[in-house]
């Protein structure tokens, strides 16, 4: 490594007693530990006519590829002073089990690893873990691994209706008949939609053609706590809004229970310690949360 260094140094002064100025070291120094190199890789690197030296074609070419390589390293370096010291875990998650269940834990793993820090982006399109987009992705819905990456379902969810308090009490919701003549909040893209929740009620006919329809969950609980209607919706994204009294469960904590979310990561990385650490925090605070 003295060697490439001394002689990068000499290609880009295209002087030995320059290099020598600019690593601390005598000419004479610099002079031996290219030739070094050139005896090492059996080619000359420099022309030598007296006190003038001058790369050789291919002394040219290997000085590029070394400079190319130094500023590679250098960039490196760079980097980790802009940073930190610290290891980065990207979390890819589609963007209401973010918004709703995870971000809002985040800190809590924080500050039981310090030494990791949290890059965590939100979308329905799925990352390209082999790749390296991120280290984990939590997707919802059925889904089929790629070669070399790792599902494991996270718990199951039940499934609940769920209203404003004011709409609860104004509309006297006490029993599953009490719901058909209600406005419905759809979210289109569930697994467990309102249709399938009549048929498991025998005796309801609800109003299926009416009522606001969005196309993610975030979007349907809002609307639910304005007063909108009366959603249905995995209880363990409504966790905060229940406690909080801003939704209301008319129908109580039961229902139809389900997995509705994987965490996906790539089996080579499943051994750092980072992956290790969010993988076991991630479940013991599911564990932990009602669902």
């Amino acid at each position: 490594m003295k060697a490439i260094l001394a002689f990068e140094a000499a290609a880009r002064h295209g002087s030995f007693g320059a290099a020598a100025l600019e690593l601390n070291l005598t000419p004479s120094a610099i002079s031996h530990q290219i030739r070094s190199l050139e005896e090492s890789l059996g080619i000359s690197l420099f022309h030598r006519v007296g006190r003038v030296v001058e790369l050789t074609d291919v002394g040219r070419n290997y000085a590029e590829s070394v400079s190319e390589g130094i500023s590679v390293i250098a960039a490196g370096t760079r980097s980790i002073e802009r940073t930190g010291k610290s290891d980065i875990l990207t979390i890819h998650t589609v963007p209401s089990f973010g918004t709703q269940w995870l971000m809002r834990r985040l800190s809590r793993f924080s500050a039981q690893f310090p030494e990791v820090d949290l890059r965590l982006n939100a979308s329905v399109s799925p990352v390209n873990l082999l790749a390296e987009e991120a280290d984990f992705s939590i997707r919802y819905g059925p889904t089929f691994p790629d070669a070399g990456v790792v599902i494991t379902p996270l718990p199951a969810e039940t499934i609940v209706v769920l209203c404003a308090p004011q709409l609860a009490e104004k509309r006297a919701l006490r029993k599953p008949a009490d719901l058909n003549p209600q406005t419905l909040i759809h979210s289109e893209v569930n697994l467990y939609t309102w249709r399938d929740w009549q048929r498991d009620h025998p005796g309801t006919q609800l109003k299926l053609d009416r009522g606001p329809r969005f196309d993610r969950s975030f979007m349907a609980i809002s609307a639910a706590m304005d007063g909108t209607g009366v959603g249905l919706e995995s209880r363990l994204l409504v966790e905060r809004e229940v406690e909080e009294g801003r939704l209301l469960l008319p129908f109580g904590n039961e229902g139809p229970s389900m997995v509705c979310h994987h965490l996906c990561f790539l089996k080579a990385k499943a051994h750092l310690p980072k992956m290790k650490a969010f993988r076991d925090w991630l479940f013991d605070q599911l564990a932990s949360s009602t669902s």
